[in-house]
């Protein structure tokens, strides 16, 4: 699956929470963390593709790494497959309801509690554009790129894992 992800240099744009679409050249990087922010799976793909494209393979990849019994994602990832796929892994899907496929749909208080967890992987994506040099990556080419951004994760998981052990 991994293979057939595009990860050639193109251009992304995304809209800000403000309204605002800002664009980029690039890559982007696909994190899936745990609870206290610790990065388990990343995947490097063009700029220009949909997070939801990488839901699956990232749900695999950390399948292999920990016991996970929630996938919590925004409503980027609000498709029948990707929840679908969830399940058959034994998980539970925790998805915002994105207001495109009709009404707006609330969590039952559970989930709602639950799915307030998904702001650890905000903030694993700041601390990495903002402390471990994400932001502003200088090298050419999908694997250089790749390997810079994991120093970044290393550095990540390991000042994360030193928070815990406090």
């Amino acid at each position: 699956m991994l293979k057939e992800l595009p990860a050639v240099c193109d251009r992304g744009t995304k809209k800000a929470s403000n309204g605002y679409k800002y664009s980029w050249n690039g890559f982007k990087l696909h994190l899936d963390v745990d609870d206290n922010s610790i990065p388990v799976s990343v995947i490097l793909t063009s700029a220009s593709m949909h997070d939801s494209q990488a839901a699956i393979p990232l749900a695999l990849l950390t399948q292999k790494r920990v016991l996970n019994l929630y996938d919590v994602m925004d409503s980027a990832y609000d498709a029948d497959l990707i929840k679908e796929h969830s399940r058959s892994l034994g998980h539970i899907p925790i998805v915002d309801n994105n207001p495109r496929r009709g009404e707006k749909i609330e969590f039952d208080p559970a989930k709602s509690i639950r799915y307030n967890i998904r702001t650890t992987v905000e903030r694993a994506n700041a601390r990495l554009k903002d402390e471990f040099g994400a932001r502003m990556v200088k090298v050419k080419g999908a694997l250089k790129v790749f390997a810079h951004l994991m120093f970044g994760i290393i550095a990540l998981a390991a000042d994360q894992m030193l928070k815990l052990a406090q």
